[in-house]
């Protein structure tokens, strides 16, 4: 089968691609990258924990913030009962808090959770107020 690339040809894609993310050292023959997203990630033990929260946090509020405006979108539309409508609102603010006190509790703001994406812009939607 001549279209079906060797396993060798696979070897050097995969190698270039964990290179391309900066997962295996460069060979001798090759610069390290100096300004792509490997520079940006940072391993220090002491801040790892902090980090991860970060992460997963940044997470849920894309989620709560997608939440939010499928429920409100919902609202216009009159898709819900009156009681379906509150449940929902006392939830979201329920998370909003509880978000709330996690950034406090690992000295975040809802800006440090809030990504650069370079020329796509930022990841979460800045509040307006």
């Amino acid at each position: 089968m001549a279209d079906t690339p060797r396993g060798e040809d696979l070897q050097k894609v995969a190698r270039a691609a964990a290179r391309a993310f900066d997962l295996v050292p460069t060979g001798p023959d090759e610069p390290t990258p100096r300004d792509g997203i490997a520079q940006r990630l940072e391993t220090d033990p002491d801040t790892v924990e902090r980090d991860l929260i970060k992460l997963v946090l940044t997470i849920v509020e894309l989620l709560r913030q997608l939440m939010e405006r499928t429920a409100l979108h919902r609202v216009d539309q009159g898709d819900l009962r009156e009681d379906q409508e509150e449940r929902i609102g006392m939830t979201l603010m329920i998370l909003q808090d509880r978000m709330s006190e996690l950034c406090e509790r690992y000295d975040l703001t809802m800006e440090d959770l809030n990504l650069d994406l370079g020329p796509l812009g930022s990841l979460l939607p800045r509040d307006s107020g």
